[in-house]
C-alpha cells in the first residue's frame, strides 16, 4: 500500500488515521525560527464529515484509503433505505438517511445520478450534482408591488426549500446549487 509523507501533503490528498479515511481541506507549512518544520492540517473524516485540525511532524506516515467511486442511480426511498442502483451491473444497495445526510437528500429526486465513496467494499459517503434542475411545485402567488430585488420561499419537487425571486411561478424549472441550497437561474 502507498504511504503518505509530511512533504505530500496538499489540498485535496486522501489519508487514512486509524482505519478511517481523510481528504486534506486545508494545510500550512510551518517553520519555527527553532526546531523541525511542520504541517497543520484541517482535515474532513469521509465517513462522518466531521473536520478535525491535525499537526503532522517529519517522521508521521500515513496510509492511502483504498476507496472506490462508483455512479449509481437513486431510486426510492422504502422508509428505512435510500435504494441506490449501479447503472453499470444492476446491482442496488441500501444506505440509511443518516450515512446519505441530510443536506443531500433534500436535493435528491428519482433517477438522479449520485457519486457514491466506497471504503473497504462500505459506503461511506453520496455526493449528487452541485447543480440540477428542479420544478417549483408550491410558492406564494406575486402580488402587485412586490420589490425587484425580494425573494419568497419556494419548495421544490425534491422537497427541500430554497429562496427564489418574486418572479418564478408554480411549475416552472430552475437551477439550484445543491451545496449551498441556493436558487441560480430559471432553467431554459
Amino acid at each position: 500500500m502507498a504511504v503518505i509523507s509530511m512533504g505530500d501533503i496538499k489540498k485535496g490528498v486522501r489519508l487514512e488515521i486509524d482505519g478511517n479515511p481523510f481528504r486534506v481541506t486545508e494545510f500550512q507549512h510551518v517553520k519555527p525560527g527553532k526546531g523541525a518544520a511542520f504541517v497543520r492540517v484541517k482535515i474532513k473524516n469521509l465517513s462522518t464529515g466531521k473536520v478535525i485540525e491535525k499537526t503532522i511532524h517529519a517522521g508521521d506516515k500515513f496510509e492511502i484509503p483504498e476507496l472506490e467511486q462508483k455512479t449509481m442511480q437513486y431510486l426510492y426511498d422504502d422508509g428505512d433505505f435510500l435504494q441506490f442502483m449501479d447503472t453499470t451491473t444492476y446491482d442496488q444497495i441500501g444506505l440509511t438517511h443518516e450515512q446519505v445526510g441530510k443536506d443531500t437528500f433534500d436535493f435528491m429526486i428519482d433517477s438522479m445520478e449520485a457519486d457514491i465513496l466506497f471504503h473497504n467494499g462500505q459506503a461511506i459517503s453520496v455526493e449528487i450534482p452541485q447543480t440540477a434542475t428542479y420544478t417549483v411545485v408550491e410558492t406564494p402567488p406575486n402580488f402587485k408591488g412586490d420589490s425587484q430585488g425580494g425573494k419568497k420561499p419556494a419548495t421544490l419537487d425534491s422537497g427541500a426549500v430554497v429562496q427564489v425571486p418574486f418572479f418564478i411561478l408554480e411549475g416552472e424549472k430552475i437551477r439550484v446549487d445543491t451545496v449551498e441550497g441556493k436558487y441560480l437561474e430559471k432553467a431554459k
